[in-house]
C-alpha cells in the first residue's frame, strides 16, 4: 500500500468558505469594494470557483450577516475586548466578526464557530499572534453575547448614524425604527412570473404576494430551481416590479427603458406587449440584459449609450421608464454593503445626475406620452424632491396620481401626492423572512 506520509493534509470543512468570506468582508470595509464586484464578473474572488454550492451559500450568508449586523457586532466585541478590535491585522478583525455572527445569529455550533475563526487567524502571518485573543473573546461571546445584543436592540446600530438621522427626520422616528428592524432580517427571494403565479408559488414552496410576485425562502443557486432554464420567471424584488405597471395597457406602444440593465423592468414591458428600447451605458451590463431576455424568450431592442447624450428616434416614445442611478439605500435588505459604502455626500451629485436624466426623458417623449421615474432610494432628494424640481422646471408636465387599485389595493404605499413609496417595513409577516419590501420611489407624469 503506498505511503501517505507526504500527502497534503485535507482542509478542515468550512474553512475555505470562511476564508473567502473574510476576504470579501475586508474588501467592503477596508477597500470599499461592493459585494457585486467581489461576487460576480471579472472582479469576482478567484476562490469562488473552487467552492461547492453548499459552501458558496454559507459564504454568502456569513458575509451578509456580518454586514447586516455590523454595528451590533462592533458593540458586542468592544465590550468583550479590553483594547478594542486589532487594527493592524484585518484578518483578526474579520475572524472576530465572522465568529461572533455565527454564534449570535446563525445555526452553527459555538465550538465550530470558535475553532474555525481561530484557524482563520492562524493561517494569516500578520494575524497569527491574535489566535489566543480570538479564542478567548469568542468563547466569552458564546456565554455573554446574547445579553449584550439585547442591551442595544432598540438603538438601530446596524445603520450609519447619518442614515438613521435622515430617515427619522423624513419618516418619523417610529417608522425609521421599523425600517431598521426590517433591514436586520435576511430577505426572501422574490420572483416575477410570466403567468400563473399560484402554480409557481406551489412548485417553489412559496406564496403569492398581493402584488402578484411570488415570494419564497429557497436557498442555493436560482439556476437550478424549476422554471429557470425554461424562462418562466426572473428574480425581481416585489417593490421593483411595481413601477413598470404604472404605464397601464402598453400593448403595441413604444417604451424606452433607460438605465435598463439587468433587465427586470425591460422583461415586464416586453411581456406586456410593448416595443421596448432598452438602453444602458455599460456594454457588460447590456450583454447580461441580452442573456436574460434570451432565456426568457422576450424581445427588445438594446442600445449601449449614455442616456444623457443619446439622441433617440425623431418621433419620440409613447412612454419612458427611468430607473435612475441613486444611493440605493432602499436595497440594503439585499445589498447590506450599501449601508457602509455610501456616504451622505454621495446624494448631491446623484441628484444632479437624476435631474439631467429626467430632462432628457422629457425630450424623448411624444406629446401625451407617459414618464415613469423611479429610484431604489429612501432619500427624499432622490424621490419626492426630484419630481418637485422637475415639475417646476417643466411646465408642460403634469403628475398623474397613482391609485391604490393599480398596486393591488396597498394604499399604505401611496403618498399624499399620489406617488409610490415602499419601505422595508411594508408587507409585514409573522415570519420576518417573508415580510418586507425594498425601498422604492416612483412617480408618473404625462407630457402635455
Amino acid at each position: 500500500m503506498p505511503s501517505q506520509r507526504f500527502a497534503p493534509p485535507s482542509e478542515v470543512p468550512g474553512l475555505a468558505a470562511r476564508r473567502i468570506a473574510a476576504d470579501i468582508i475586508d474588501g467592503v470595509l477596508h477597500k470599499h469594494r461592493t459585494l457585486d464586484d467581489q461576487l460576480d464578473g471579472s472582479g469576482a474572488h478567484p476562490g469562488l470557483k473552487t467552492l461547492a454550492d453548499r459552501d458558496r451559500a454559507l459564504m454568502r450568508r456569513l458575509v451578509a450577516t456580518v454586514l447586516r449586523r455590523l454595528g451590533t457586532l462592533g458593540h458586542v466585541l468592544s465590550r468583550l475586548l479590553d483594547k478594542g478590535i486589532p487594527t493592524d491585522a484585518p484578518r483578526a478583525q474579520s475572524a472576530l466578526l465572522i465568529g461572533a455572527a455565527q454564534i449570535l445569529w446563525m445555526d452553527v455550533p459555538d465550538h465550530a464557530a470558535v475553532d474555525l475563526s481561530v484557524r482563520l487567524v492562524q493561517s494569516d502571518r500578520r494575524a497569527a499572534r491574535y489566535a489566543g485573543l480570538v479564542n478567548a473573546v469568542l468563547r466569552r461571546c458564546a456565554r455573554e453575547g446574547k445579553a449584550l445584543v439585547d442591551e442595544v436592540a432598540a438603538q438601530s446600530l446596524d445603520l450609519p448614524p447619518w442614515m438613521v438621522a435622515r430617515w427619522s427626520a423624513h419618516y418619523g422616528e417610529a417608522t425609521a425604527r421599523d425600517m431598521a428592524l426590517a433591514l436586520g432580517h435576511e430577505p426572501s427571494l422574490d420572483l416575477t412570473v410570466k403567468s400563473d403565479p399560484a402554480q409557481w408559488a406551489s412548485r417553489l414552496h412559496g406564496e403569492v404576494l398581493p402584488t402578484g410576485s411570488v415570494r419564497t425562502v429557497l436557498h442555493g443557486s436560482v439556476t437550478v430551481l424549476p422554471g429557470f432554464a425554461e424562462g418562466q420567471w426572473w428574480v425581481q424584488d416585489a417593490a421593483a416590479a411595481l413601477p413598470a405597471r404604472l404605464f397601464g395597457d402598453i400593448k403595441g406602444k413604444s417604451i424606452a427603458d433607460l438605465c435598463a440593465a439587468p433587465g427586470g423592468k425591460t422583461a415586464q414591458l416586453a411581456l406586456a406587449g410593448a416595443h421596448v428600447t432598452a438602453l444602458d451605458r455599460s456594454p457588460a451590463r447590456v450583454a447580461r440584459l441580452r442573456e436574460n431576455l434570451a432565456r426568457l424568450s422576450l424581445q427588445a431592442e438594446t442600445v449601449v449609450a449614455d442616456a444623457v447624450d443619446w439622441a433617440g428616434p425623431a418621433e419620440g416614445f409613447d412612454g419612458v421608464l427611468i430607473d435612475a442611478p441613486c444611493t440605493s439605500t432602499g436595497t440594503i435588505r439585499r445589498h447590506p454593503d450599501v449601508a457602509w459604502l455610501r456616504q451622505e455626500s454621495d446624494i448631491a451629485p446623484l441628484t444632479a445626475l437624476q435631474q439631467r436624466l429626467l430632462r432628457k426623458s422629457v425630450s424623448l417623449l411624444k406629446p401625451g406620452g407617459t414618464l415613469v421615474y423611479c429610484t431604489c432610494s429612501l432619500e427624499p432628494e432622490e424621490g419626492e424632491q426630484a419630481i418637485t424640481a422637475l415639475l417646476q422646471a417643466e411646465p408642460g408636465l403634469r403628475r398623474v396620481p397613482i391609485d391604490a387599485s393599480e398596486v393591488s389595493g396597498l394604499g399604505e404605499i401611496i403618498t399624499a401626492d399620489g406617488d409610490l413609496r415602499t419601505l422595508p417595513s411594508h408587507l409585514p409577516n409573522a415570519d420576518p423572512k417573508l415580510g418586507g419590501l425594498d425601498g422604492f420611489y416612483a412617480a408618473r407624469l404625462v407630457k402635455s
